[in-house]
């Protein structure tokens, strides 16, 4: 599964966070999957996108974190590619749903 974990930095400040993983690296737990990150133009908020099979991987992951300004918001994620393959039997035209049901 796919999470987008927010990640909030107290009063904006992003050096602990930052100092951090250059000092220890991500602290990943095995099983716990790295995507991608984008950062908020003015700091307050990095927005990572992270894989696992297991939601305890990131809870692990976040106590990790603790005390250090920051906190996360932990959010499920589906591609938009598999958001089509799910939808599409409902963009069918209306005419036609119309005549399956006949």
């Amino acid at each position: 599964m796919l999470f987008m974990v927010i990640e909030r930095f107290r009063d904006g400040d992003m050096l602990p966070i930052y100092q951090r993983v250059r000092r220890e690296g991500r602290s990943l737990p095995t099983g716990l999957e790295y995507v991608e990150s984008w950062v908020e133009a003015n700091f307050s908020r990095c927005f990572q996108l992270m894989r696992c099979d297991d939601l305890r991987l990131i809870q692990q992951w976040v106590l990790e974190w603790r005390g250090l300004g920051i906190t996360f918001e932990i959010v499920p994620v589906v591609t938009s590619k598999e958001t089509q393959a799910v939808i599409a039997p409902c963009l069918e035209p209306e005419n036609e749903r119309g005549r399956e049901s006949e």
